[in-house]
């Protein structure tokens, strides 16, 4: 019968585990040190364009907890911006898809130098589970030249703020 199935699923725990608890000393100090590098490279706050070239849409939700009040992007000065003209970085999820090959074409010659492409995710390092198929060119760098690969299905925001900060600290040392 369907009520007492229906009783037991609205009675049951719930099937995902518990998201795995960032101590705020951490964020904090990637934070902090990730706005004191970017206003020391730029002179200014780092602006983010994020572009999904046809994703499963896992790595845009860790890309959102970004802006989330657990990690707060915007207080340490960091922002995502809606325009590739007003860009930094252009962080980009997913494969190299041929229908989009010409937008992100278009969005790199928009974004003003200095600039840095970021291949977020495995689908953007390296094609991840649509590699292979025949609507991708693989990963982001067939098209793009990429300045860093964040792997990671999807990438925690965590690990997004230190490969951000990763880039920042080598672009830093170059000078």
């Amino acid at each position: 019968m369907l009520w007492p199935k229906l009783a037991r699923a609205l009675f049951a725990k719930p099937l995902t585990d518990q998201a795995p608890l960032v101590p705020r000393e951490t964020i904090q100090s990637l934070g902090e040190r990730l706005a004191v590098t970017s206003r020391a490279r730029l002179g200014r706050s780092l602006a983010i364009r994020e572009v999904d070239s046809g994703s499963c849409n896992g790595c845009e939700l860790e890309v959102n907890a970004l802006q989330n009040v657990a990690y707060d992007l915007e207080r340490f000065g960091l922002r995502f911006v809606a325009s590739p003209k007003h860009a930094d970085v252009l962080l980009v999820t997913g494969p190299a898809c041929l229908n989009m090959r010409e937008a992100l074409e278009r969005a790199l010659a928009s974004t003003p130098e200095p600039r840095w492409v970021v291949a977020a995710g495995d689908c953007a390092v390296d094609g991840g589970v649509f590699k292979g198929s025949y609507a991708v060119e693989n990963g982001i760098a067939a098209v793009l030249p990429v300045d860093l690969l964040i792997p990671g299905c999807p990438p925690t925001p965590a690990q997004l703020l230190e490969g951000l900060l990763a880039l920042l600290e080598a672009e830093s040392a170059k000078k």
